[in-house]
């Protein structure tokens, strides 16, 4: 195993969840040994859980519901003993934990990032395993979204991880569904997670809101962020161990891409839902894609959606395909005045800016 790693180790619901629904608690103690032993041989880990609303219909003895606000009341309640579980079970091996919680626009703002960036790296230098959960209490969609598996991507590029570790109950991306289709087997390696692929992976589990779907989105965006991932089952032995070490068989290893991008802009590409869509003409995606340029009026050919000036909206080429995502300088209404004029064509008030390039992710 190369020295020094930093590792971001994101179990899901459905591994740490018993089958009458409670949590694991024998899960939660074999993620506490594997990470004692990776951390005995000198590495650093930050651990991203799932399992806080199933810990509140545990403790309050519900059935779980599918409101939102609803969830979230009972991951206010869970969260308190999916932490006792994991402060106890951690201090088995002589690790003491720390909670983080955090959720996705937490990326958005400079400072904000500074600061949880220096949070975690002090947590780590007192030699503090961070347990980071979504802030499932206060997130408006994050629960509907799966968040806690794009959290974990987001906070591999904060951290600049070496690896990010999705810890499932499949034994990694299959084939086909192994319901469906006994003979299907694992993809060991995907070397570009493509929107296609994201959707032929399957629905949300029962008892979770990600799926490999989820999963596919968090190691893309890890890709992006110069960061391995490896999807893998939880209940393999040494799980942590050997996808640290990239050990062949372990489960499916998505590469990382040589070229790194902002955590700001891997928020807007990905860790934020487009309220709308832009049409652009094909210079307009040159413009864009090769020329490193804002999106202006004139190149904006259509748009569909009801967005506001600094909600998120995927860009598309004539064809369909989206190729860009950033937040809009522009309201729907007024792109619909603007669209296709060139600046010296704009009624008197109003500017050409569609998408600032600051503010725009290429993504294909």
């Amino acid at each position: 195993m190369p020295a020094s790693q930093r590792l971001i180790a994101k179990i899901g619901t459905s591994s740490i969840t018993t089958s009458d629904g409670r949590v694991d608690l024998d899960a939660v103690a074999k993620l506490a040994s594997e990470v004692a032993g990776v951390r005995a041989a000198g590495h650093e880990v930050i651990v991203v859980t799932s399992g806080a609303i199933t810990a509140g219909v545990q403790r309050l003895e519900v059935e779980r519901p599918t409101e939102p606000e609803r969830l979230q009341a009972l991951s206010a309640v869970g969260q308190i003993d999916l932490m006792a579980s994991y402060r106890e079970l951690f201090a088995d091996h002589g690790m003491v934990v720390g909670q983080v919680l955090i959720a996705p626009h937490d990326f958005r703002d400079r400072d904000q990032y500074l600061h949880a960036r220096a949070t975690f790296h002090h947590l780590l230098d007192l030699g503090v395993v961070p347990v980071v959960n979504e802030n499932d209490a206060i997130a408006d969609d994050a629960i509907r979204y799966g968040d806690n598996d794009r959290i974990a991507a987001l906070v591999a590029n904060l951290v600049r991880a070496d690896a990010l570790i999705l810890l499932t109950d499949m034994p990694g991306v299959l084939t086909a569904d192994p319901n469906i289709d006994p003979e299907a087997s694992l993809i060991s390696e995907i070397q570009e997670v493509s929107p296609s692929l994201q959707a032929a992976a399957g629905s949300a589990s029962a008892v979770g809101s990600g799926g490999m779907a989820s999963k596919l989105a968090a190691a893309r965006m890890a890709s992006w962020s110069g960061v391995r991932t490896v999807i893998a089952s939880a209940r393999r032995p040494d799980v942590v161990a050997d996808a640290a070490a990239g050990r062949p068989g372990v489960g499916t290893t998505v590469p990382a891409r040589d070229a790194r991008v902002s955590a700001r802009k891997l928020w807007i590409g990905f860790a934020v839902a487009a309220r709308g869509t832009v049409t652009v003409d094909g210079g307009a995606r040159r413009a864009v894609s090769q020329g490193g340029k804002s999106l202006l009026a004139a190149g904006v050919v259509g748009s569909d959606g009801s967005f506001i000036a600094g909600e998120a909206v995927d860009i598309v080429d004539e064809h369909n395909e989206i190729f860009a995502k950033g937040l809009a300088a522009i309201d729907a209404e007024g792109l619909g005045v603007t669209a296709g004029l060139r600046s010296d064509q704009l009624p008197e008030g109003l500017h050409p800016l569609v998408v600032h390039r600051d503010d725009l992710i290429v993504l294909g």
